[in-house]
């Protein structure tokens, strides 16, 4: 078992965030492991929307407190934000029904239905575990798997915001509904600011991969982090590929040497941080013996066959490209797990529908996606956006105060501002940005690459409670209406491109966001698979037992959950620039 520096003399609190993909979860459910193993008491919690810590341990673990049976002093909490917001609104509701007019309580319950509700109830349940109480008392340790960095930052920063909201006085105007409930937990809310911000009982430890733009994050994110109080911070650079792997393979060398080059261009500030270092496995990470091997060196492996290529033949993404720029006009988004290659993928579509002289916007929704440095320069016919939650909200605010803050005296507008500052205001304006740009759809493309599944879910949860909402207006209305929701619903209008990688966890991620879909009306057009090894051809053991691995998933994508889909292969070079990206989106393998 190789020593690491973030488990050296470990606090209470134990917090792992990082881009998508980059092996949170795993290093999470592994620190876990270890630990309990060494006889401490341990509570694992995933805070990710779209936690998959059940899948992990083959088990179903929920939101409540689950014991894993299978390594003792170990037990399990999946945060769920959909219940937690049920025991949240069941919380503020229970007291006033049949008491104030049926109603009264319809409104209530209305205002406590949309993404801001379940944002703050599961926050609640964040806060809860950071503070002393009976709930938490047996563990001597509390890991956190928390969800993609952008969603994390932004919890993190709500125990302040919310706290700071409060001590003001504020939140007394409207703000949806869902302050009734927090000013009951200020308290709480103060308990949980201390313990992030001491050293003693909270270590953050950043997750990475060898890779240049997430290495930039991650220096992004430990600014943001250490900006609001969480000074002990770790990295760890997790998958990096052995130097044992890159005899007489040519994709092998290339992303060794480009894994190499990555770190050592470490910025100053990641160089400052203590840094452990963790090796590709040839096997995927799930189940208690695939974890306890985590930490510990990659075994070598003896292969028969000199090369490994695909077994059996798959369609390319031209021909979903192909199949997109038919209609000459339309919603395209691309949706999944972080770390499948979303951003690129979204680039790559875009570019490839520009390059054929059709109008494209480009545009994100995740707050952590930086488009600028996938695509390098400007192209003919592509225009370029990110939904940047904070200049919406400014852009919001601004909005409200010219319109409502117009017709209100002094006393009033200091209200209304006072409301406009709180955490929820975001919500609303990132929903009101999405709408915006989506509508663009009816005359051009719009490619959208969307956050990591559990945000983006948030966000479709805000979009179908504005549609109920304009419904329950237009009853007995002949006034035509059209909504976010109907657009998305409407397959002639939208495409829905689920993104994946031929591994067990995000193929059944993947499948249950479509499940997800499905209930609200959704259905997604194609899969892509990206990044495959069994894709390309491969000499390095290593590299050729993933490559095996990855043919079952691919043939359950291809036979159980997708109408089209197409398979990228792993790449020798990164697909950054608009060459590569057309290389990308137009060869067939």
């Amino acid at each position: 078992m190789v020593k690491l520096k973030f488990l050296d003399q470990p606090p209470r609190f134990l917090f792992f965030t990082g881009k998508g993909g980059v092996g949170k979860t795993s290093v999470a459910c592994a620190t876990a492991i270890q630990l309990a193993d060494a006889g401490r008491r341990v509570l694992l919690v995933s805070t990710d929307p779209a936690s998959n810590v059940g899948q992990v341990f083959g088990i179903t673990i929920g939101n409540q407190i689950t014991v894993i049976a299978a390594v003792p002093n170990l037990a399990a909490l999946e945060i769920d934000p959909q219940a937690a917001a049920k025991a949240y609104r069941d919380r503020i509701v229970g007291p006033v029904r049949g008491v104030l007019p049926e109603s009264v309580v319809k409104s209530i319950e209305e205002q406590l239905s949309g993404a801001c509700t379940t944002e703050i109830a599961a926050f609640d349940e964040f806060t809860s575990l950071l503070i002393d109480s009976a709930l938490t008392a047996g563990y001597e340790h509390i890991v956190f798997d928390t969800a993609p960095t952008g969603h994390t930052i932004r919890l993190l920063q709500l125990p302040g915001a919310w706290s700071g909201f409060l001590e003001e006085g504020k939140g007394d105007a409207s703000c949806l509904g869902p302050l009734a409930g927090l000013e009951k937990q200020r308290s709480q809310y103060k308990a949980a600011v201390d313990a992030l911000a001491d050293p003693k009982r909270s270590r953050l430890i950043l997750v990475a991969r060898a890779q240049q733009a997430t290495l930039r994050e991650v220096a992004r994110t430990h600014e943001e982090l250490a900006a609001i109080g969480l000074s002990q911070q770790y990295l760890v650079i997790n998958g990096i590929l052995p130097q044992a792997e890159v005899a007489k393979d040519v994709l092998a060398t290339a992303i060794f040497e480009r894994e190499q080059n990555a770190m050592a261009s470490l910025s100053a500030l990641l160089k400052s941080l203590p840094l452990d270092c963790i090796e590709l496995k040839p096997f995927n990470l799930v189940g208690l013996d695939a974890l306890r091997k985590l930490f510990t060196p990659a075994v070598s492996i003896n292969t028969d066959s000199d090369a490994t290529s695909l077994a059996i033949e798959v369609p390319s993404l031209s021909k979903l490209v192909d199949s997109i720029a038919k209609d000459g006009h339309g919603l395209v988004m691309l949706m999944g797990k972080g770390g499948v290659g979303k951003t690129t993928l979204a680039a790559a579509v875009a570019v490839e529908l520009a390059l054929r002289g059709l109008p494209v916007h480009l545009t994100t929704s995740d707050p952590a996606a930086h488009l600028s440095e996938t695509l390098n320069s400007a192209l003919e016919n592509l225009t370029v956006s990110r939904i940047d939650p904070h200049a919406e909200t400014e852009r919001y605010r601004a909005s409200i105060l010219a319109s409502k803050g117009a017709q209100l005296d002094a006393q009033g507008r200091a209200l209304l501002e006072e409301d406009l500052r709180s955490p929820c205001t975001e919500e609303i304006a990132v929903f009101q940005a999405f709408s915006r740009v989506i509508r663009e759809a009816g005359k051009k493309f719009v490619v959208m690459d969307t956050a990591p599944t559990g945000h983006t879910l948030l966000l479709l949860d805000a979009t179908g409670a504005y549609h109920r909402e304009v419904s329950r207006q237009m009853v007995g209305s002949d006034v035509h209406f059209l909504t976010p929701m109907m657009q998305l619903q409407d397959p002639k209008q939208t495409k829905v491109l689920l993104v994946t990688l031929a591994e067990t966890t995000p193929v059944l991620e993947a499948a249950n966001l479509q499940a997800d879909l499905r209930r609200a009306g959704i259905e997604p057009w194609a899969w892509v698979i990206n990044n495959s090894v069994a894709a390309a051809t491969v000499h390095s053991p290593l590299l050729r037992q993933r490559a095996a691995n990855e043919l079952h998933e691919i043939e359950t994508v291809a036979n159980r959950h997708a109408h089209h889909y197409a398979v990228v292969p792993l790449l020798k070079d990164e697909p950054v620039g608009m060459e590569r990206l057309h290389e990308m989106a137009t060869s067939n393998y």
